[in-house]
């Protein structure tokens, strides 16, 4: 009997396809998503926890305040996040860099699958939002509030980390070419 390789759970399930070199990846292009997906991701989490500390705060216990207080406490949440998130998204992009799993080189050019991007969506919204979870806990002091800004931006930030992701597939920036 002939023992049969298993396929691999990452990487081309076709050796074939494999390609000879595979484009790089470099740090000032995770720097620069970081950065563009932090303005969208910190806004998003503004009006989030606004909203949600305005309007489902009082009926989650939270004792209501003014609406200037409210902006004031998701600004904190919001301003604090910038640099958890930029920390924690750099790294998360840094560990997608070096995984070849859902990549592929076509006429020369570095392609990533949907897979893989829906795959990165689904890791980065995981972490992103039990970060958002832990500091909506510290500035709002309300279990409920704060998981209720960190359910709803899931949503939210699924949807636009996606389209973030398929834009950025398409430049070319920090992408050094093979041989």
């Amino acid at each position: 009997m002939h023992d049969h390789p298993e396929k691999p759970i990452f990487g081309p399930e076709d050796v074939t396809r494999d390609p000879v070199y595979s484009p790089t990846v470099k740090a000032g292009r995770s720097i620069a998503k970081a950065i563009s997906w932090r303005v969208i991701g910190t806004l998003d989490t503004l009006f989030l926890a606004w909203a949600v500390i305005t309007y489902l705060g009082p009926l989650l216990g939270r004792t209501a305040e003014s609406t200037s207080d409210n902006l004031k406490t998701a600004g904190y949440i919001a301003l604090t996040e910038v640099a958890t998130k930029l920390t924690l998204y750099f790294l998360h992009e840094r560990a997608w860099a070096r995984a070849r799993w859902g990549v592929r080189v076509e006429d020369g050019a570095r392609r990533e699958t949907h897979g893989r991007t829906a795959t990165k969506t689904a890791t980065w919204r995981t972490i992103a939002s039990v970060d958002t979870f832990l500091l909506a806990l510290i500035f709002t002091g309300n279990v409920g509030t704060a998981l209720s800004i960190g359910g709803i931006e899931i949503f939210t930030k699924l949807f636009l980390y996606f389209v973030h992701e398929r834009i950025w597939v398409r430049i070319r920036f920090g992408i050094e070419q093979g041989p």
